[in-house]
């Protein structure tokens, strides 16, 4: 009996992934929060295939470790931009610094993400888990996007999750400030507010070279939480973590969804690490895009960026 739309996810990450061997040789790709789980092993592939990588992070020690570790296994060039995603003036900062060292940008993956059990705020006064996966890779994408445009053809990737399928945005409440808090919920939100924006960018990539797509890297162990008190670590660990994948499995989704010579022109949609999926309703509302595509500039401090449809 076929799985209801809302549990097509299910049964989706029972099925079979594609991969490539195509190679990247030479291509310039920036990967956010690169040193650990999902981003680390994209990092790893693609330098494998021959690109060359800049890992922003946050970690000047972990960052070294793992450009030292992926230049001496592949040849190829590594470089780290250091920025706290929880902090836009050092999203800024990154991007300067990208900016202008590379006169080219191929490839850029939005990973960093983080999850809370509790709200907490940034110094800035941002929900933090809105402000790192959301905000940030808004901002960081906009400050790129010339460049990335004058490098067409060129790619975007945003790691998103099932995690939007929580749901949780609340344009009057994006700071939790009127709600209890609840992790899932809160996690949902930002991934639900990224989804909505992915939608409004691909619309003005049109016949532009660039692509943008979003991707769920699967069920797999990560650092992503572990922050958190030590219950939600144990249950992380004993009772989820052995049903878990290795975070390869994501690292090879992202490579094929980025080489495969069949993907090249592919833009606006969602997988399920290689297969496609519809995203929940809510995740696909145009008009609410909009307007979160308007309270991300404004919180960010962009200049409006009119839509297609404006």
């Amino acid at each position: 009996m076929p799985l209801p739309d809302e549990l097509q996810f299910m049964a989706n990450a029972l099925k079979p992934q594609k991969n490539t061997n195509a190679r990247m040789d030479g291509k310039i790709c920036i990967i956010t929060g690169a040193t650990s789980g999902v981003g680390y092993q994209a990092a790893k592939r693609l330098a494998q295939a021959g690109a060359d990588i800049v890992l922003v992070c946050r970690n000047p020690q972990k960052g070294e470790t793992v450009r030292q570790e992926l230049t001496d296994a592949f040849g190829v060039n590594v470089s780290v931009v250091l920025a706290d995603f929880t902090r836009l003036d050092e999203v800024r900062r990154a991007a300067n610094e990208i900016l202008e060292h590379y006169p080219r940008i191929d490839v850029l993956i939005n990973n960093a993400g983080v999850h809370r059990t509790h709200r907490t705020l940034t110094e800035a006064g941002f929900e933090t888990v809105f402000c790192v996966n959301h905000l940030a890779a808004f901002l960081l994408t906009r400050l790129l996007l010339d460049r990335i445009l004058a490098s067409a053809p060129a790619q975007i990737l945003y790691v998103n999750s099932e995690g939007h399928r929580f749901g949780g945005l609340d344009l009057d409440d994006l700071d939790w400030a009127k709600r209890r808090y609840k992790g899932l919920q809160g996690y949902g939100a930002a991934k639900t507010a990224q989804l909505l924006t992915i939608w409004e960018l691909n619309d003005l990539l049109a016949g532009t070279g660039v692509t943008v797509n979003a991707m769920h890297p699967g069920a797999v162990r990560t650092q992503i939480g572990m922050d958190n008190g030590w219950l939600y670590r144990t249950y992380q660990r004993f009772i989820l973590g052995p049903f878990l994948q290795k975070p390869e499995v994501s690292g090879e989704a992202i490579y094929y969804l980025l080489a495969a010579p069949e993907m090249q022109n592919v833009s606006g949609k969602f997988y399920n690490k290689t297969n496609e999926e519809t995203p929940m309703p809510h995740a696909m509302d145009r008009a609410l895009g909009k307007r979160v595509w308007a309270v991300s500039e404004e919180l960010t401090g962009l200049p409006h960026l009119p839509l297609k449809e404006e």
